[in-house]
């Protein structure tokens, strides 16, 4: 129980961190291609709402292209927040190890999105707004994505069901382009995230797994409004044309 007492505290902690950016970052897209021809798509949805929609083609054996998008809409009693934002990036990939199980990939992009968050005072006759922000941003990413094949398997409804883990590292510079805030003076900002992630996906055939992501979200500069802290807690599907069968 004592080993489980720091985590517990870390989590709450991770929630309350992300109430402050008006950058909340999508899950990165790690279609892990093996082979030209082949076309991935996923979804995946957050603790919090933010729905992110990953896509990919290999035009080659070992370049790729790569859209992205996600959105999230909360309207709270004190704090509604919205964000839209879209991306697109190219890439390389490659497969490697003894039994060629391995893949790697590199991709960099960019994109642009908004966001708008609206704080209120709760009174007898309602909540009443008293601050709102809004802003459009540009986005610049690099990251690295690695998966292996295991031979552990998940005992399921007396199935087994293959699993396989992966790590997407992203480094991304948002930059604030259009700023209009009300109560407050118009602040533009930029940042750079680290936003690193692990994943698990289940295979239940060929072409569909389930995954499960898990990752942090750390900002290299001190701001007040493009800061870090929102994690990245998901459930997804992912859909997978083509490509070689890894062992």
């Amino acid at each position: 129980m004592r080993k489980r007492f720091p985590f517990i505290l870390i989590l709450p902690a991770l929630f309350l961190a992300s109430c402050s950016s008006l950058y909340m970052p999508n899950v990165p897209n790690a279609p892990l291609f093996t082979e030209s021809g082949e076309l991935h798509a996923s979804g995946h949805v957050s603790l919090r709402g933010n729905i992110s929609f990953n896509t990919a083609y290999a035009f080659t054996d070992n370049f790729a292209l790569m859209i992205n998008g996600s959105a999230i809409s909360q309207d709270k009693e004190k704090k509604d927040f919205s964000q839209k934002m879209v991306e697109a990036g190219a890439g390389y990939f490659t497969t490697f190890g003894k039994e060629n199980n391995r893949v790697f990939e590199i991709y960099g992009g960019m994109g642009t999105g908004n966001s708008r968050r609206v704080l209120s005072d709760l009174t007898y006759d309602g909540a009443i707004p008293y601050e709102s922000q809004d802003i459009t941003f540009d986005k610049f990413f690099v990251q690295v994505n690695y998966s292996s094949t295991r031979k552990r398997k998940l005992n399921l409804f007396g199935e087994k069901f293959p699993l396989n883990y992966g790590t997407a590292l992203r480094m991304s510079y948002v930059t604030m382009d259009k700023v209009k805030m009300t109560g407050v003076t118009p602040l533009k900002e930029d940042n750079i995230f680290l936003e690193p992630i692990f994943f698990t996906r289940m295979r239940l055939n060929e072409n569909f797994q389930l995954q499960y992501t898990t990752g942090s979200n750390f900002g290299l500069k001190n701001r007040k409004y493009l800061t870090a802290g929102n994690s990245v807690f998901t459930i997804g599907a992912v859909y997978n044309l083509g490509g070689r069968k890894l062992k």
